[in-house]
């Protein structure tokens, strides 16, 4: 029988060190008080709770399940619950080529979400149309629907996901609650014929 090796010194851990803790948002304290903006507020509880739709259709959607797996595990930034309903989802994840035909499906999707709503292409293909320059595949999603961020790949590593989905949290995070009344995002809505 070989003897077991493991924890033979065992270290001491601090909990604070294994842990990483939310910053609180710019604020002024007092004794039994504590006094902020509002959309600060507003802005962290969004940036850790993102709602992601994976609209996957080839390769990159493998590479998203293994970023969703135990091993990068997506749910430590708050993206725990994976939706399929657009109505419930508030970060769609486009992954994989999208065809002309799929397009129209694509902005149905998009427009079913609810405000605010935000956008990640994922891989040369939802970005560009990758290698596949033909008649048939749309040359980027950004044709049809508007694209917050881009990660760039054939197909990205979960690492570039996960990337990806901070710089969401980032833009979420930072985001006035009046910018998407702003006469600004209306005329971006207007290019793509979305009111």
């Amino acid at each position: 029988m070989r003897p077991v090796r493991f924890n033979i010194h065992p270290k001491e851990a601090k909990l604070t060190d294994s842990i990483m803790v939310t910053e609180a948002p710019e604020s002024y304290n007092g004794e039994g008080f504590m006094t902020t903006r509002f959309d600060r507020v507003i802005g962290l509880a969004r940036k850790n709770s993102i709602w992601p739709l994976p609209f996957a259709t080839s390769c990159c959607g493998i590479e998203f399940m293994a970023t969703m797996g135990s091993h990068y595990d997506l749910a430590r930034f708050g993206s725990e619950r994976v939706g399929f309903s657009p109505r419930q989802c508030d970060l769609l994840m486009v992954m994989g080529t999208i065809s002309k035909k799929m397009a129209p499906v694509l902005r149905q999707v998009y427009l079913q979400m609810a405000e605010p709503r935000w956008v990640i292409a994922v891989g040369a293909c939802a970005s560009s149309g990758g290698i596949f320059d033909t008649y048939s595949v749309l040359q980027g999603i950004d044709q049809v629907i508007p694209v917050d961020v881009y990660v760039p790949g054939c197909p990205p590593r979960p690492e570039a996901i996960i990337d990806g989905v901070m710089r969401i949290q980032d833009l979420v995070h930072n985001e006035g609650l009046r910018r998407r009344g702003s006469e600004k995002y209306q005329e971006l809505m207007n290019s793509y014929g979305i009111e």
